[in-house]
Formats: C-alpha cells, sequence, structure tokens
C-alpha cells in the first residue's frame, strides 16, 4: 500500500496515466531498478543537473539577487547561460508587476487524499490575478496541445484556485488565474492557459476520480501496463516488464524536466501550506 504520509502530485499522477504498472512499481512498491531513462546517460544526468541550477539561478534572481553576479557563476556554461541570457529578456514575465513567490507549494485535501503542487514561480497582483511560472528546458518546444493533455495543467491552476489561499488578498477566483510554461527551444514564445470555472469543476471531477481510483487498487497483482509501448522507451523499468533493454534517445524525451520537480528545496521558501477541500 501508499506509505501513509503519501502525497498525490502532477508527476506520479502522470505516472499512473501513462502507465498504471510505473505508478505500482515506483510509488506502492518502491520497486529499486537499474534502468536508466535515456541515453547518452552522462549527457541525460548533466542535463538534469543543468536544469537544476537554471532553476536555483531563477529562485535567487526572483528574491532580489543581482542578474548580473548571477551570470557570472555559469559562464563556463554555454548552454546555462544562452537560457539565463533568454529568461532575462523574458519581458512577459519582468514587465508583470506584482509579489513574487518563487519555489514555492501549496496542497489541498482531495478525495481523502492530499494533493500537492510544486510552482517554480507565482506572481501574485493582490487582488487581481496570480500567474503561475513554470520552466522547462526542453531542447524541443512541444506542441500546445500535448501541453493541455498534461497533468500539471490540470493540477497547478486546480489547487491554487481551490487551496482558498491568502496570497491574492482575498478568495481566488479561477479567472484570475493563468498558467505559463517558459520552454529554452522558444523562449519567446511562452505557452498560456487561461483557468476558468468550468475548467475548475472538470478538473475537480477528474482528479478526485483518478485519485479514488488509484486508492481502490489492491497490491495483490501487477496492474495493467501501458498500450503505448514508446513510452516504455523511457522508462527504467522496462526491462522488468519485458519491454525492451536500451533507453531511448535523450533528444526525444519530452517530459525531462519531470525529473528536475523537487529538486530545488522548497522547505526554504516556506514548505507545503496544507489546506482542506
Amino acid at each position: 500500500m501508499l506509505p501513509a504520509n503519501f502525497q498525490f502530485s502532477q508527476s506520479n499522477l502522470q505516472d499512473y496515466v501513462d502507465c498504471p504498472r510505473r505508478f505500482q512499481l515506483r510509488h506502492f512498491q518502491a520497486q529499486a531498478w537499474p534502468g536508466v531513462q535515456a541515453e547518452p546517460v552522462l549527457e541525460y544526468e548533466r542535463h538534469l543537473e543543468r536544469g537544476a541550477r537554471f532553476h536555483r539561478l531563477i529562485e535567487r534572481h526572483q528574491l532580489g539577487m543581482d542578474s548580473a553576479m548571477l551570470a557570472a557563476t555559469v559562464a563556463g556554461d554555454a548552454e546555462l547561460s544562452a537560457w539565463w541570457r533568454d529568461y532575462l529578456h523574458f519581458d512577459y514575465l519582468h514587465d508583470l508587476p506584482g509579489r513574487r513567490y518563487p519555489e514555492f507549494s501549496l496542497s489541498v485535501e482531495i478525495a481523502g487524499a492530499r494533493l500537492v503542487a510544486m510552482y517554480d514561480l507565482l506572481v501574485v497582483v493582490s487582488g487581481e490575478r496570480v500567474v503561475i511560472f513554470d520552466w522547462k528546458t526542453y531542447h524541443r518546444e512541444p506542441s500546445r496541445q500535448w501541453f493541455l493533455a498534461r497533468l500539471q495543467t490540470r493540477v497547478y491552476p486546480f489547487v491554487l484556485v481551490s487551496s482558498g489561499t491568502g496570497l491574492s488578498g482575498g478568495n481566488l477566483l479561477p479567472e484570475q488565474v493563468s498558467m505559463v510554461y517558459w520552454v529554452a527551444a522558444a523562449p519567446l514564445e511562452p505557452v498560456v492557459f487561461d483557468y476558468n470555472s468550468k475548467r475548475l469543476a472538470v478538473d475537480c471531477d477528474y482528479l478526485s476520480g483518478l485519485i479514488r481510483e488509484i486508492l481502490t487498487l489492491g497490491d495483490g497483482s501487477a496492474w495493467s501496463m501501458t498500450a503505448d509501448e514508446s513510452r516504455c522507451r523511457f522508462c527504467e523499468y522496462r526491462s522488468l516488464c519485458d519491454r525492451g533493454v536500451y533507453p531511448g534517445l535523450l533528444e526525444n524525451i519530452s517530459n525531462i524536466d519531470d525529473n528536475i520537480a523537487g529538486s530545488v528545496g522548497f522547505s526554504v521558501l516556506g514548505g507545503v501550506g496544507e489546506v482542506g477541500f
């Protein structure tokens, strides 16, 4: 069974939607397995580390540290320096008024469980709107439809609105929330999703049903595996499931930043706000 303190998130819910067996192995059974997710392995690991460093740079900048001083810390890394320069030219963010909350977490209780969202950045214009920013260090820009289908696009606005947080100076309406994905491969073309009351209701039903479904599954037998075997190329359990031995190529992985989530240290900036729902 799941640990007593288990929290659902966009990442582990995405595991379940992509492949119930993956969720079972990772989160029910905590199955250690030596498979790598992508190759070249060293390049994959460097990309994860570079992405984590990029998140830390932005966190520090949003907390008020000097951009030139931060740039000097990554001068020896051409790719990271390029991401940093592109971020500094992201006027959509920098021209936006409001209070900044980098690396901030919130949670809500839903379907008898806790659902947590770990935000790269919240920009709050008190009493008016809240904008969610998320940094993606993808080598290629996914389609808008791909982002729309991701659990993150549902979970993050839902948790923000449902938490009843006082960040905005009062009750936050769904129509006051938008989510912005910044993609390194297309830094001047943010992917923006505006939230609304209809979407909130749909997401509530969907996420509640998904969590209840997971909680009713027993661990006595293997859960079903995905019918889309292309997903198995980037799963460390592929050999355990007899779905191949060799990993996919780093250049083709579409959700690499999911492995960065939670690596920056959210507790430093206030931890997870717990709110009933």
